[in-house]
C-alpha cells in the first residue's frame, strides 16, 4: 500500500480509541502476486495447509514449467494428473486449479473488467470458480487489487482480533464486526491488517 494511503488510513483510524494502541504495532511488508491468475492459483494452493508446506508445493508446481516465470491458464489445463501429484497437489485442489484455468480461458472470469467493478461484484464473479469462496475473494481484493475498504469477516484471525482488541467475551459474528468497523470505512483493509498483526505476530503488549 502506498505511503500516502497508509497515512490517510492511520489518521482516520486513530479516531477509534481502541485502534490507537493497535496502530503503534509495526506491519510486516510482504510481497504478493499482483497478476490475477497467479494470485488465485497461489490462494488455492495455500488453502488449509501451513505456509511452509504451501511454499514447497508452489515451488514444485512452478518446476513443472521450466523457463516460465508462471504458467498461463492454457498451460495448466495441459497438465496430467500425475504431474499435479508430482507437485504434491491433492486431487481436490487439482480440480480447483483446472476449473480456475478453464474459467480464465473461456471468458467466465474477466480480469480486465475488475477496475470497473465493485468489491461485491468481484466477489460474486470469483466464487463461480470451484474452491473459491468469499474468504479467498476477500484476500484477492485486499492483496491483489489493493482495495482499501475490505473487512474479511470470515477470517478466524480477524474475529480473534476483534475479540482481543475490543474485549469481547466470545468471537463476534458478522453483524457485530460490521457494526464496530463501520466507523473505519473507507479504510477497513488497513484496520484488518492490524487486527491480524495483533493475533499473528508480536502483539506489543496486548
Amino acid at each position: 500500500m502506498k505511503k500516502k494511503a497508509m497515512e490517510a488510513a492511520h489518521k482516520h483510524l486513530r479516531k477509534d480509541l481502541r485502534m490507537r494502541k493497535v496502530l503503534k504495532l509495526k506491519l510486516e511488508a510482504r510481497s504478493r502476486p499482483t497478476e490475477p491468475f497467479q494470485s488465485l492459483v497461489r490462494s488455492i494452493i495455500y488453502q488449509q495447509i501451513s505456509g511452509k508446506a504451501a511454499a514447497a508445493i508452489t515451488k514444485k508446481f512452478l518446476a513443472l514449467f521450466p523457463g516460465e516465470k508462471f504458467p498461463t491458464p492454457a498451460q495448466v489445463l495441459k497438465l496430467k494428473d500425475a504431474q499435479f501429484k508430482q507437485a504434491g497437489i491433492s486431487p481436490q485442489k487439482r480440480g480447483y486449479l483446472r476449473d480456475l484455468a478453464l474459467r480464465f480461458t473461456d471468458g467466465t472470469i474477466e480480469p480486465h473488467k475488475f477496475s470497473k467493478m465493485t468489491d461485491e461484484e468481484i466477489r460474486e464473479h470469483l466464487i463461480r470458480v470451484k474452491g473459491i469462496g468469499r474468504w479467498t475473494a476477500d484476500m484477492f481484493l485486499m492483496f491483489t487489487l489493493n482495495r482499501p475498504d475490505v473487512l474479511p469477516t470470515g477470517d478466524l484471525a480477524i474475529q480473534k482480533g476483534f475479540q482481543k482488541v475490543f474485549g469481547l467475551r466470545k468471537l463476534p459474528g458478522v453483524k457485530k464486526m460490521e457494526k464496530i468497523a463501520k466507523a473505519w470505512s473507507p479504510h477497513r483493509t488497513v484496520a484488518s491488517l492490524y487486527l491480524w498483526r495483533v493475533i499473528d505476530g508480536d502483539d506489543g503488549g496486548w
